[in-house]
């Protein structure tokens, strides 16, 4: 049973990680999907390989946090497809982790401007088309800055991700009326590239000593999840089978935040 025939879906940070795998996903339940990533040859791979196995692809180059961007990314998704359904707000950067004496107010800056204005942007051009027939909006935010406060210098990255989970609530009441659902997605520690592109400058300072107990992922007996586990959610959020969630902010970390929090 394909849960999205039919369906246009626009998937952002699609290149990889938690986005690469929830295209992969969708194309498989019938969705049209436009993934969408700064420019790269991972992109296009990502969009080949739906392509190749069957589904129907596009890559999308942009830069989520320019509005002149996001505006032409989703209007090339409605030109090509005629509508849009589901919207993965996936796209994100961990930035730099320092303590609030040493970041930088640029630092701080282009992480709120990537993951919150950003996801804002991404929405606002997503809103009007999706209000035509109704769909599903699904924000990626994460455990930290929601349940876990413990990543010491993860100020800018934790504020971003409160905000968008604010961003969902807001947004679930005022496009109810329209049918829009709007849910966010709480991941913890699972394997993607975005570890690779954090900065972390003199955390040792700041950090609390605290000892965690053994197995921090309760569930996996200390194991990370899969980028495929989440993706497994975002369909469910995308299908009719969630008809009637929405507002919902829902923790993918097999319990890890219940030992952290």
């Amino acid at each position: 049973m394909k849960r999205l025939d039919r369906k246009v879906a626009l998937v952002t940070g699609g290149s990889s990680g938690i986005g690469e795998a929830t295209a992969r996903l969708f194309a498989q339940h019938g969705a049209k999907v436009a993934v969408l990533a700064l420019e790269s040859a991972e992109l296009k791979r990502v969009a080949e390989d739906i392509s190749n196995a069957g589904g129907e692809a596009m890559p999308i180059a942009a830069d989520i946090s320019l509005p002149d961007q996001m505006e032409r990314a989703v209007g090339a998704v409605v030109d090509r497809w005629g509508r849009l359904d589901v919207l993965v707000a996936n796209a994100g950067i961990n930035g730099v982790w320092a303590p609030l004496d040493e970041l930088e107010p640029d630092e701080w800056r282009t992480t709120i401007d990537v993951n919150l204005t950003g996801t804002f942007l991404t929405i606002k051009y997503a809103a009007p088309y999706l209000k035509r027939q109704g769909g599903s909006i699904i924000i990626t935010s994460s455990i930290n800055g929601t349940r876990v406060f413990s990543n010491s210098g993860a100020t800018a990255y934790a504020c971003s991700k409160a905000g968008q989970v604010a961003l969902a609530k807001m947004l679930a009441l005022e496009l109810a009326e329209h049918e829009v659902r709007v849910n966010a997605i709480c991941p913890g520690s699972i394997s993607t590239e975005i570890e690779e592109s954090t900065r972390r400058e003199d955390l040792a300072e700041i950090r609390e000593p605290v000892e965690f107990p053994e197995g921090r992922i309760p569930l996996t007996d200390g194991e990370p999840g899969r980028s495929e586990q989440v993706a497994d959610l975002m369909l469910f959020l995308a299908s009719d089978a969630a008809s009637h969630v929405t507002g919902a902010v829902i923790m993918v970390d097999g319990a890890q935040s219940l030992l952290m929090g």
